[in-house]
């Protein structure tokens, strides 16, 4: 996340991280609740042991072979894409040095996943270099692969050359409601329907490691034709803590593929699509950051047609050159 200048006149106040740039495609067929907002409380504490030590924690099975066991399956019944892509990182992370931070990756989902079944994560040491590292993971089930995952890992360096975007001017995180809060304020409604009423709790019955809070909730829940553009704030739930970079990168890898389908479908709010399946996924990571503190995810769908959607979160870098220092250019051209 690079640093980003927020207008203050309202809304959020103070500097943001444009820590990370995503995108990818998408296959379609047809009462207020009190919470703590401390980090550190036994709820949020408890809450770290089932994303990080359960959710992307991976057993060592030889030298660059791990095996993911613990699952959260969503109402598709089928593998969170965000899980493979999350354990995909943690897999490829655990086999470069210390020093090294996750720069970007892309992959490709070739198969549905199982949730019966374990998936083991096979990694190959594409290159060691210097400054940057490239690791290549298979996500495997029954002999053969579900995701293929390309990750780059570099240096932190410091550049004379830093620019990014302008934040939006939204309102603050702690001025919103997050997504369970607004389906008790709409369950509290009289005149709501029956099976409105069912499919809302079937959504509070399906525990999500994942908080979120919609800067406005109509639009997100596509109540009225809109473009296809949405802003949300998003976390991890449970405390995670400072100091390791590399997790943290895991946590948002296994948060990008959550929430974001919606954004292509605003322009039809009568459209239900059957069954979506996420194709491909990229990210790029630009600095430091928290997971498990608040992100503004600024989502957008540039183009939609045969029944496959083009997502995009923040702004996605369609081509990134390296800027070499002078002395260092004239070496390697020497």
């Amino acid at each position: 996340m690079a640093e980003r200048e927020a207008d203050t006149s309202n809304g959020a106040s103070g500097s943001a991280d444009n820590c990370i740039d995503l995108g990818g495609t998408v296959s379609l067929t047809a009462p207020e609740v009190e919470r703590s907002e401390s980090p550190a409380s036994q709820y949020d504490q408890d809450l770290k042991s089932v994303l990080v030590t359960s959710v992307l924690n991976l057993e060592e099975l030889d030298v660059d072979l791990y095996r993911g066991t613990h699952h959260w399956v969503p109402r598709s019944q089928r593998l969170f894409g965000g899980q493979i892509v999350g354990q995909a990182l943690v897999a490829a992370a655990k086999s470069v040095s210390d020093n090294l931070y996750a720069h970007s990756l892309h992959c490709y989902f070739v198969r549905a996943g199982d949730p019966k079944v374990p998936v083991l994560y096979q990694v190959e040491r594409t290159r060691d270099g210097r400054s940057f590292t490239v690791r290549s993971v298979k996500a495997i089930q029954h002999g053969q692969p579900i995701l293929i995952c390309q990750a780059s890992f570099h240096m932190l360096q410091q550049s004379p050359l830093q620019h990014q975007f302008t934040m939006p001017v939204v309102p603050q995180p702690e001025d919103l409601l997050t997504i369970e809060e607004l389906i008790h304020l709409y369950l509290s409604k009289p005149d709501l329907a029956e099976n409105a009423k069912q499919g809302l709790n079937k959504l509070l019955a399906n525990e999500v490691p994942i908080e979120i809070k919609p800067v406005n909730p109509p639009h997100f829940y596509r109540l009225a034709a809109s473009e296809p553009k949405k802003l949300f704030w998003v976390r991890a739930r449970g405390y995670i803590g400072e100091g390791n970079m590399k997790l943290h990168c895991c946590v948002a890898a296994y948060v990008s593929d959550y929430a974001f389908l919606g954004t292509a479908l605003l322009p039809y709010p009568d459209y239900r699509a059957m069954f979506s399946a996420s194709l491909d996924h990229a990210m790029w990571f630009h600095s430091t950051f928290r997971s498990d503190e608040w992100m503004l995810y600024e989502c957008e769908s540039p183009w939609a047609g045969q029944y496959v959607v083009h997502l995009l979160s923040a702004v996605l870098h369609l081509l990134q050159i390296r800027l070499f220092p002078l002395p260092e250019l004239q070496r390697l051209l020497n």
